[in-house]
């Protein structure tokens, strides 16, 4: 009688009735939980959806290595994310600029002007650091987060 290799129940067949795989077929990957989708790592060892988190680290700067690295400007997956994350960076520093305009122009009123800037600023500084932590943290998860203007331009500069 044949065994799982994925989780040692006895098989009857070709693939296993308690968790689906496939009997004959290579082991998993430890440190995987059986039934979980693994990821496939490329040819340098790093899996898409790490690569694609990487594409958000640092903004610009990772999304363009990204897309000038070899092996992983041929994968249309990690290119969204790195276009995403280079349209992403040069939408911040536009609305950045456009929120110093108006930062300069609430300085005109003392008091309330100030206080007005420094609670945009804080709101739009918290803002930016939870969709960061969000989009690395679903990509390292393996979903796709489209974002809303600037994600169909990536998807078409992917090819995706």
């Amino acid at each position: 009688m044949a065994f799982c290799q994925n989780c040692g129940s006895p098989v009857d067949g070709r693939f296993c009735t308690k968790c689906g795989a496939a009997v004959g077929a290579e082991p998993p990957p430890s440190g995987t939980v059986p039934g979980s989708v693994a990821t496939t790592p490329s040819a340098t060892g790093m899996g898409d959806n790490v690569a694609g988190a990487l594409c958000y680290l640092l903004g610009c700067i990772t999304g363009v290595l990204f897309l000038v690295l070899a092996p992983y400007n041929q994968n249309r997956n990690i290119k969204f994310h790195a276009f995403q994350s280079i349209f992403g960076s040069i939408a911040l520093f536009v609305i950045w600029i456009v929120f110093a305009i108006v930062s300069v122009t609430l300085h005109v009123v003392p008091v309330l002007g100030i206080i007005i800037s420094a609670t945009l600023s804080f709101a739009l500084w918290v803002g930016c650091l939870i969709v960061w932590i969000y989009m690395m943290f679903k990509t390292y998860s393996g979903e796709k987060i489209v974002l809303p203007v600037i994600g169909p331009m990536a998807e078409k500069q992917a090819g995706a």
